[in-house]
């Protein structure tokens, strides 16, 4: 990742968060123009609506949609310039990450609008900058569930299974039978990361990122089950499945193709569009043989921002604005309209096919995307998925797949 070189203009020293304006004072103060930049144009019409509302309802406050073809250039854009936008809408990526280290975003530390969220997706924010301290409210999250076709799952008379060793034994079955397991678009070796961070994260511990760093512990010693297990998992693939890409993959599970597929939720409005009439079930990805133990990956797709300017009226109104976006109505028609899960308490999904997924987001069993740690030049470029590829292409063991990756994090990490 590039170093940013920070003007200085602009740039305000961390402080502490401006306790939010009373309702009346806005009326009696002069009007608050705010920029908001959000980084998924198929939300841009969700977005204007709830714009529009909030504007209604606080008529001192408006509040300007910004959708750049690439939020990441912008910001970097942006920052350089001291100019960077009241309030931000992003995934918890490497370009967020960045900008909370360096104090671009207001800490939200005690802030109360944290308490409608769930905790688990909070510390989740503070994990990845690695600071004990909010720097943004996640709004909606993503999961990584397998996905399987209703009307197939019924033919094979399967039932959801609850560990690893249950899943590849119906896998067997689905195989024996004549049929295909996964249907899996491994020509883009980027879906390799779908089944490795689930089977990752859930062996690895929660410390393994600072034993990793410490030396302490490698992928050898981590991960070998994880090895293990995905190479399992790409044996039940068809038998193209290194020359299909995403695109086809999804195309090949609405055409059923494949009892399952091991992919984002963010696939389910493209597979019903290519087939309207699918029916389509979901549960965790069983990644180890103790369902009590087992988590669900799922990361932050959107979180909320306030840039740090210094401008109080500016940040208390873009809080407000963050408040009206955490009432339950809203950021239930927002989730669902993105078909994401809210973080919002109470909230539940309108997609009765994700709806099984809930239970782990209100118990907060869930767990980060692991490849979000990874060293800047280790995850860029498709670095480590397309170690994954080659190997399980080329039939490789489970030592020398971790052995490649080991080496991959060695020489990254030693460019940070």
């Amino acid at each position: 990742m590039k170093k940013w070189q920070y003007a200085a203009t602009g740039i305000v020293t961390l402080s502490m968060m401006t306790p939010l304006l009373a309702t009346n004072s806005f009326a009696q103060s002069p009007s608050v123009s705010l920029q908001f930049l959000q980084n998924k144009p198929e939300v841009v019409n969700e977005w204007n609506k709830l714009i529009l509302e909030f504007e209604k309802q606080n008529p001192s406050i408006s509040i300007k949609q910004i959708n750049p073809p690439n939020v990441d250039t912008t910001l970097q854009a942006d920052v350089a310039k001291g100019q960077v936008p009241d309030i931000v809408a992003m995934g918890a990526d490497a370009t967020y990450i960045l900008m909370a280290k360096n104090g671009i975003f207001k800490s939200l530390s005690g802030t109360p609008e944290l308490s409608h969220v769930s905790a688990a997706y909070t510390k989740m924010l503070e994990s990845e900058v690695g600071k004990p301290t909010p720097y943004a409210i996640p709004y909606t999250v993503n999961a990584v569930p397998v996905l399987y076709n209703v009307t197939l799952f019924k033919k094979y008379h399967l039932t959801i299974p609850k560990t690893w060793n249950a899943f590849m034994a119906e896998a067997r079955k689905i195989k024996a039978e004549g049929g295909t397991p996964f249907y899996n678009g491994f020509k883009d070796s980027w879906t390799l990361a779908v089944p490795w961070n689930p089977l990752a994260a859930n062996e690895e511990g929660a410390n393994f990122f600072h034993q990793l760093k410490a030396g302490s512990t490698s992928f050898m010693k981590a991960n070998m089950k994880a090895a293990q297990r995905i190479i399992q998992f790409s044996s039940f693939g068809q038998s193209n499945q290194f020359g299909v890409n995403y695109n086809d993959a999804n195309t090949g599970f609405a055409q059923n193709k494949s009892v399952f597929y091991v992919q984002g939720i963010w696939v389910l409005p493209v597979v019903r569009q290519a087939n309207p009439k699918i029916k389509i079930g979901s549960f965790v990805f069983p990644a180890t043989n103790h369902p009590a133990k087992t988590k669900m990956v799922s990361g932050v797709d959107s979180l909320l921002a306030i840039s740090n300017s210094g401008n109080s009226a500016k940040e208390a109104a873009a809080m407000k604005f963050i408040n009206f976006l955490l009432q339950k109505k809203n950021a239930a028609e927002y989730a669902n309209i993105a078909g994401l899960f809210s973080t919002v308490k109470g909230v539940k999904p309108s997609d009765k096919t994700i709806f099984p997924l809930q239970t782990y987001i209100d118990q907060g069993r869930v767990v980060d995307f692991p490849d979000h740690y990874y060293p800047p030049a280790m995850a860029a470029s498709n670095q480590y998925e397309s170690v994954l590829q080659g190997a399980l292409n080329k039939k490789q063991s489970p030592t020398s797949i971790l052995q490649q990756l080991q080496s991959l994090y060695q020489q990254s990490a030693a460019h940070e």
